[in-house]
């Protein structure tokens, strides 16, 4: 271990005020309850407290080839949530971007220049004749690609988190970024897959489904080396959710209600039924899909970006209205909805309008 880590480690432990961790995550966990009696939740924040010592810039190109400067990257954010007195539950990842489920299929990883400071993404794979080899082959070999990696830095990590128990308590450490089987389906096969729902259905389909037995066996893999502290309650990028896992659907804006339900939603289905449940998190417009989408078994929460461009009245009657909360939620469209939020919001900072007067006025008439 860099000493440079251990010397922010220290200093790291010795921030963290359980007690105020032990409060954070009750008032989740009365949240996650449909406890919560304001309509929407804002996590209580710490008091700051500033590192003792000098923690140094990361960058994340050297981190991809270097685990402790992966930790040192990592935890280097939670010094930055305890330093600002953030309401972040407190979390690190193995931070290897996007292209960790493609890569294990040949795809290559390309690095951004270091002045861009972003994670890498894959190339897809050279025409259709890799594509079908990829099918034939099935499920790679989970150390292949970025795998090794993963699951190595993880091990780092959980030594860590073990020799330094106050770290273990409270930093949790989440699954890395799998996607989701249409995100890991478009980054493999390339922009070409959204002519191919036309023209090749049976090729996505059997692409699609070799994306859900992977990303299936890559998170069990995971599970048990990383168990989960609590089977029912997780924590993924600052918030907390029921269930284990957090599906990303960033390629969804592009395809039909009817495509979704027709390729994917049974596939994500699956995931979140196998895996222990947990949210789904898409960008841009999502309702189109919501209705299909609120309807899986097991999905617990849904974390979505851009809501102006969204029609929010849908979203809303087919999420907090169906008892799905939304997490991570934009605090300005929140303070704008104008409408009873049923508790099952949260925020990271508090709406600049009072909702709770919305709640209010629907509840007495």
């Amino acid at each position: 271990m860099k000493p440079d880590l251990q010397r922010c480690l220290d200093d790291l432990a010795r921030r963290i005020n359980e007690d105020e961790e032990a409060a954070l995550h009750r008032a989740w966990r009365r949240f996650l309850d449909d406890a919560h009696d304001e309509d929407v939740f804002v996590p209580p924040t710490r008091t700051p407290r500033p590192p003792a010592t000098d923690w140094p810039a990361v960058h994340i190109n050297d981190a991809l080839h270097d685990p402790d400067l992966m930790l040192l990257q990592q935890f280097g954010m939670v010094s930055e949530a305890l330093a600002r007195g953030g309401n972040a539950v407190l979390g690190v990842r193995c931070n290897y971007g996007v292209s960790i489920m493609a890569s294990q299929f040949g795809c290559t990883v390309i690095e951004m220049p270091r002045e861009q400071g972003d994670l890498p993404t894959p190339q897809c794979l050279d025409g259709e004749a890799a594509l079908r080899a990829a099918v034939d082959a099935g499920v790679p070999d989970l150390r292949t690609g970025q795998g090794g990696q993963v699951f190595d830095t993880a091990q780092h990590f959980l030594e860590v988190l073990d020799r330094w128990p106050v770290l273990g308590r409270w930093v949790d450490l989440y699954h890395p970024d799998g996607q989701g089987p249409m995100d890991n389906a478009e980054l493999v096969w390339g922009s070409d897959i959204f002519l191919a729902f036309y023209d090749q259905p049976d090729l996505v389909h059997a692409v699609l489904e070799l994306m859900t037995e992977h990303y299936i066996t890559f998170l069990r893999a995971w599970f048990d080396l990383v168990p989960p502290h609590d089977d029912n309650v997780s924590s993924h990028w600052g918030f907390m959710l029921r269930g284990r896992i957090v599906l990303r659907d960033d390629s969804l804006m592009n395809l039909s209600p009817e495509l979704y339900t027709t390729f994917i939603r049974d596939r994500e289905g699956r995931c979140l039924t196998e895996l222990g449940g947990g949210a789904i998190h898409f960008c841009g417009r999502g309702d189109h899909f919501i209705t299909a989408m609120s309807e899986i078994e097991h999905l617990y929460a849904i974390n979505m970006s851009q809501p102006h461009l969204n029609d929010m009245e849908l979203i809303y009657a087919h999420t907090v209205d169906k008892g799905i909360p939304l997490i991570g939620f934009d605090s300005a469209a929140a303070g704008a909805a104008g409408r009873d939020l049923r508790g099952r919001v949260q925020c990271p900072k508090r709406p600049p309008a009072g909702v709770a007067s919305a709640r209010a006025a629907v509840v007495d008439h």
